[in-house]
């Protein structure tokens, strides 16, 4: 990482924080240490111990985002709110866009969907742009349906082939190996991960929103149909951005949890029970090493951030 470049970052960090300050959000601070984490079986976590000098020694987490604390203090202040934070991922590659230890902001927003929470991206998309003189991030914004997104790439409606047989058929025709035991979340993976994702446009900020409720998360799901109210923000055909409405329903993140909790770390499962005074709120993610990248035009993570981590040093 060069000097100009950590000149750079250190601007781009100030116009995000006086983007938000000047909207009223507070920004807070969490920790990065947890004794237990929201369930998300795709996640890898890190593992460490607290070791007491006289009490038996206690698991904990580096955190994979700060939503598992955010939701704690929402529950008690409904009030809009951000975090800049360092998050941890295990079993990623140290790759072009990977690293282990990266930093996120998180941003909730009171009364909210996950559309209004779209708008105000774009208007700190827009922020960063106008204000940043050496902001190359696309001018343009576009939304996009992931059902528009396998018509368009894939050649299918996924609405109209969505039970999992014909979405296997589907994958066949297109090339992509499935096996007897792929779920429909591994299925719909295949085929997005290698035909829709690459193929996304990259002259644009995308939102790629209403992903299948199938694939499981604490997004409000759109009565009526198998779409949840979320959407993806890609950067330069770079995944870096993640929306939900979020689930306020006990009994629903309750369900979640007990379906997830099948993960090799800690879960509270009276942490539920925070939903009973939640407040009706949409919350964005954004990870900021690689909302930077594409603000800079540089393709690679390691030219973002001081000290990445490399294997095998």
């Amino acid at each position: 990482m060069t000097i100009e470049n950590l000149h750079n970052r250190s601007k781009i960090l100030q116009n995000i924080r006086d983007f938000f300050n000047s909207r009223g959000y507070l920004e807070i601070e969490t920790p990065i240490l947890s004794p237990s984490l929201i369930p998300e079986p795709h996640l890898d976590i890190f593992k460490t111990a607290h070791t007491h000098p006289f009490k038996n020694s206690r698991e904990a987490y580096l955190i994979p985002s700060p939503e598992v604390w955010l939701k704690r203090f929402l529950s008690e202040n409904p009030i809009n709110v951000y975090e800049i934070s360092k998050c941890f991922r295990n079993s990623e590659q140290s790759g072009k866009q990977h690293n282990p230890e990266f930093t996120m902001i998180e941003y909730y927003s009171m009364g909210f969907n996950h559309k209004d929470t779209m708008d105000i991206t774009i208007e700190l998309l827009d922020d960063i742009n106008n204000k940043l003189s050496f902001s190359k991030l696309p001018k343009k914004h576009r939304e996009m349906e992931m059902d528009e997104a396998f018509k368009l790439y894939a050649g299918f409606s996924l609405e109209q082939n969505y039970h999992i047989n014909n979405l296997k058929d589907k994958a066949k025709d297109l090339g992509i190996y499935t096996d007897m035991s792929d779920d429909w979340e591994t299925t719909f993976n295949r085929i997005f991960i290698d035909i829709v994702e690459p193929n996304l446009p990259k002259d644009v900020n995308l939102f790629l929103t209403d992903f299948p409720s199938d694939i499981k998360t604490l997004a409000k799901n759109i009565d009526g149909t198998q779409w949840a109210e979320r959407w993806e923000l890609y950067i330069n055909g770079i995944e870096c951005g993640n929306c939900y409405t979020e689930e306020a329903n006990p009994e629903k993140v309750t369900n979640y949890f007990k379906e997830s909790s099948n993960v090799e770390h800690h879960v509270d499962m009276n942490y539920p029970l925070l939903f009973k005074k939640f407040p009706k709120c949409s919350g964005g993610a954004i990870g900021i090493d690689r909302l930077i990248m594409g603000i800079l035009g540089i393709d690679e993570i390691q030219g973002v951030i001081l000290f990445p981590y490399r294997d095998n040093i």
